[in-house]
């Protein structure tokens, strides 16, 4: 019997976790984590102690650490990642299948003695604020204590959490980095396995985890429970899960409206999070970068709220340019994980500084010079951070109720065909937009650059079950309710000289100033076939050097391109077989009809 806290006691199907993890994982010792700064201090200490974490110089960052992962554990393992749900085609054709059984009988064999020499630490934690009525809960089992510290930021975990789950419900996540160690031998500075399998149960919402002490693969409260399983759950309690940044927009005379957008990678997303706008009087804060679950308020409006209580970004490329209040969030109490170090004990990165520094130590622990022929930081070097530290942080980010959506925004990557921002006719045609989500492909991704890939909703690695009901899942939603606006952007838009044609960043505040006043009926438009267009009076590009030429570029509809996105459309739809909901093919037989109109 398990020498069990008090505190800890309350919960019969906590505990039957915890002595069941125990017997299965053979730890040395257990910790049950309570959430204090104390217990963040020790732990990361203790990370110290093992060469894990290097403590950054106090002067420029203060109570913050730098470390680095095994080269083979640097980002998400997609082709490792799966949905077992008990039939096949609920999960559907863009998850990876097992059959439930098979692979939880793998996996016990696997997690069998995988904590020996190790102690396993148990981590209640929250998703969402404490006290709201759309946070859920989660116990996660690890033996990686670089997972506690990034857990202490990236949710509300320890006594707090275990206080306010009582006996109610939680999923469990299980997770290990599959390393055992005999008695007396030396430890890794970043142990892990080769062989990895993440892993969720949709019907029993649970995660079973092994053999990345990496980011999504290992931090189970973020892609795994928020968006994978939190999919599933919305979809069986009526609310969304979604792979989206919430900001609140105010206007010069203090009226304020919240957007949530999604973009697949590469679009912009935490940058327009945190945007400094150029617009005189407009002001943008941030209420997540991230996730948002929505959920319909009294008054029957839909709410979000951001599960997670800390940004877990992207850091090449950031840069007091490119997202100046990122980078002051990220000025103490943070975690840098594969970036360079500075010779005096400070972080680097592509694009943080136009100059290149003389020395570093690498991502991978070596010496580094400019033109040594290797980058200094990994392209998924990340940083995890507080979201209270934002300077932008939104007032009713920690808001139980969530925050009202006014417009919901989906974007790409499109060098041409898209236009800059337009409308969607209806809910269901919004729906149909989401669902017809693509962008180019990057360098920073695996695949052919600039070749078309399509995300719809920004969720393909992240929906939990057959993406076909996800989308008859958002129809539904619409269904007798008054639903937000719903808007496409395209910053990346380009003229025949391969020039972008919008300066994007914060001039991008003109484009949500349009969808701001939408949302009030102020704002003129033109129907067009694929939706409502800005009038040109209507943007307002006051001091903005955009010629009537470049405007129209901008907005071009050219119907022979558009037929042609319609053809592609429904060559990827057809993957989706007989669960595509009948709303979406109406929808695109109506884009069909109007491109053929005089």
């Amino acid at each position: 019997m398990l020498n069990l806290p008090a505190e800890w006691k309350s919960n019969s199907r906590l505990i039957s976790l915890i002595e069941d993890a125990s017997a299965l994982c053979k730890p040395n010792s257990i910790h049950f984590c309570d959430g204090s700064k104390e217990e963040f201090q020790a732990i990361s200490q203790q990370l110290v102690k093992s060469g894990t974490f290097v403590p950054l110089n106090p002067q420029k960052r203060p109570h913050s650490f730098w470390c680095h992962s095994s080269p083979s554990d640097v980002a998400r393992v997609e082709e490792a990642t799966f949905i077992c749900s008990r039939l096949k085609q609920d999960a559907g054709p863009t998850n990876n299948w097992r059959d439930p059984q098979e692979m939880l009988a793998l996996l016990k064999s696997k997690f069998n003695g995988a904590m020996k020499g190790r102690t396993m630490y148990v981590i209640p934690y929250c998703m969402g604020p404490l006290g709201s009525p759309s946070s859920r809960f989660g116990i996660q089992i690890t033996d990686s204590p670089y997972v506690v510290c990034n857990m202490h930021i990236m949710t509300r975990s320890g006594n707090d959490a275990l206080r306010a789950l009582g006996n109610g419900f939680f999923v469990p996540c299980m997770h290990t980095v599959g390393v055992p160690l005999a008695q007396g031998q030396k430890d890794l500075s970043w142990p892990c396995s080769e062989e990895k399998y993440i892993v969720h149960f949709p019907e029993e919402k649970s995660i079973w985890s092994f053999g990345s002490g990496y980011g999504g693969n290992a931090l189970l409260g973020k892609k795994s429970f928020a968006l994978r399983i939190a999919s599933a759950m919305a979809k069986e309690e009526g609310w969304m899960a979604e792979h989206m940044l919430i900001l609140g927009i105010t206007n010069p005379e203090g009226k304020k409206k919240y957007f949530a957008a999604a973009f697949p990678s590469a679009c912009g997303k935490t940058n327009l999070a945190m945007m400094l706008p150029t617009l005189k009087g407009w002001k943008i804060e941030c209420v997540g970068d991230d996730i948002a679950w929505m959920h319909f308020g009294k008054e029957g409006r839909l709410h979000a709220i951001n599960p997670e209580s800390g940004f877990f970004g992207v850091a090449p490329g950031t840069s007091l340019k490119s997202n100046p209040n990122a980078m002051r969030t990220i000025a103490s109490h943070s975690i840098f994980t594969n970036t360079a170090l500075t010779d005096d004990k400070d972080v680097w990165w592509e694009g943080m500084t136009p100059e290149l520094p003389s020395h570093l130590i690498d991502w991978t622990g070596k010496d580094w010079t400019p033109g040594c022929g290797r980058t200094a930081a990994h392209p998924n070097a990340r940083f995890t951070t507080p979201i209270a530290q934002c300077p932008v942080v939104d007032p009713s980010y920690q808001n139980p109720g969530g925050v009202p959506i006014s417009g919901i925004i989906f974007g790409g990557r499109r060098s041409s065909v898209v236009p800059l921002v337009y409308e969607a006719l209806s809910w269901a045609h919004g729906v149909f937009i989401g669902a017809s989500v693509s962008s180019e492909m990057t360098a920073a991704a695996a695949g052919v650059v600039g070749k078309l890939r399509h995300d719809p909703f920004a969720m393909l690695p992240f929906c939990g079950y057959n993406m076909g009901d996800y989308f008859a899942h958002w129809l539904k939603m619409g269904e007798k309710r008054t639903m937000p606006r719903v808007f496409h952007v395209n910053w990346f838009r380009k003229d025949s000289s391969g020039k972008f044609l919008w300066p994007g960043f914060g001039e991008n505040s003109r484009v949500l100033k349009w969808m701001f006043e939408r949302c009030d009926d102020r704002a003129a438009a033109e129907l067009s076939p694929i939706g409502y267009l800005p009038a040109k009076k209507s943007m307002d590009l006051s001091g903005l050097d955009v010629s009537d030429d470049t405007f129209d570029q901008l907005f071009e509809v050219e119907k022979d391109a558009w037929q042609k996105e319609v053809q592609e459309l429904e060559s990827y739809f057809s993957l989706f077989g007989e669960r595509l909901p009948q709303g979406i093919k109406e929808q695109l037989q109506d884009l069909r009809s109007r491109l053929t109109r005089p």
